[in-house]
């Protein structure tokens, strides 16, 4: 276990939160929602992430709940999200042991199954006495499926708590409704009809005191209420959407604990580099390719790019083979910081114990 008062914990923290704020989209928000994080919650956004769901699993044991899934156009799901919320679900059970339940939209669960697949994961379907239990030589996930009208959504979200009992619920690119109960993409677009009501299910399991993770790139998006004061003063949209009576974009349900980067999924992947790197276990961190097929498998059963607003392989307008690129160097950059390197002899080791 790395510890945490040790220089490695500082440099390897701050290496992948840099890597988070990076603005690889060009869209020019995410500097200043990560200083606007810190100003709410000061610290490493992504090794503060693994810690505390790493903590309150050791302690409370699972599942873990996973909400994501983001309408783009004609209420189809975007890439980002599903992707991370499926990586965050392999780097639990491989690092922490613990089964998650993907909760998600009923129209896009064919999606989200084959999403789990290009993840290295066996989706299975939800038991029916809501009892999450291991399977032998699996890597299961558990599909757990809403309605998009409220009172459904509701009935569904209070039983899933009660049967459940997660330690840990995780929103991952999920849309967040604003003061008004509205919900929006980040240009204003309303997003009436397209969603289930998730930011319930999460206002009823923090009264049941179950740590939230919020995961965001725009400020829209469910947990992100931690910078909704600030995020006026930059994000052209936060305050009003231009049509009278809706307001603004900002979600005003805040996370316990939350994590920004200039792509949702690209936050999923600082917090799975974190709790490899907190485990010192590599396993937890999986391959580029791995993820390059989870995009694909996405895309082929019904997702669709953020930014294309098509089937393109490709996450808020990154094509996969960048996205392979992107963390094939985070993972080789958490590697080196963590001490690994070899020396003129050829030798692999800590490059401070090698001479």
């Amino acid at each position: 276990m790395l510890q945490k008062d040790s220089k490695t914990y500082q440099r390897v923290a701050r290496t992948i939160d840099d890597f988070m704020t990076l603005d690889y989209t060009g869209v020019g928000l995410i500097g200043n929602i990560y200083k606007a994080l810190q100003k709410r919650q000061p610290g490493f956004a992504c090794m503060g992430a693994a810690e505390k769901i790493s903590d309150t699993i050791k302690r409370a044991g699972g599942p873990v709940l996973i909400a994501t899934g983001f309408p783009e156009g004609g209420g189809a799901p975007e890439t980002d999200g599903p992707v991370g919320a499926a990586l965050l679900a392999r780097a639990f059970f491989l690092g922490l042991g613990v089964h998650s339940v993907i909760v998600i939209d009923e129209d896009w669960e064919e999606m989200m199954i084959a999403t789990c697949r290009g993840a290295g994961l066996a989706p299975m379907p939800f038991p029916a006495d809501g009892v999450i239990k291991g399977i032998d030589y699996l890597r299961p996930v558990f599909i757990r499926t809403v309605p998009k009208d409220t009172e459904g959504c509701k009935r569904v979200s209070d039983d899933l708590l009660e049967r459940t009992k997660p330690s840990v619920m995780i929103s991952i690119e999920r849309p967040g409704c604003n003061a008004l109960g509205l919900y929006h993409g980040l240009g204003g677009r309303p997003l009436d009809g397209l969603v289930g009501d998730l930011d319930y299910l999460f206002y009823q399991g923090k009264k049941r005191g179950v740590l939230h993770i919020g995961i965001g790139d725009g400020g829209n998006e469910l947990g992100m209420g931690v910078i909704a004061e600030e995020l006026p003063f930059f994000s052209p949209k936060a305050a009003s959407t231009g049509v009278p009576g809706r307001g603004g974009v900002a979600a005003v349900n805040a996370a316990d604990h939350l994590v920004v980067s200039n792509v949702s999924n690209w936050g999923a992947t600082g917090v799975i580099a974190a709790l490899s790197a907190l485990l010192e276990n590599p396993i937890v961190f999986h391959d580029p390719e791995l993820e390059v097929r989870c995009i694909e498998c996405c895309v082929n059963s019904g997702g669709v790019d953020g930014m294309f607003m098509a089937p393109e392989p490709a996450v808020d307008g990154i094509n996969s083979l960048e996205w392979e690129g992107l963390l094939r160097a985070l993972k080789a950059t958490v590697r080196r910081t963590l001490g690994d390197s070899v020396n003129w002899q050829g030798e692999r080791g800590d490059w401070r114990q090698l001479k």
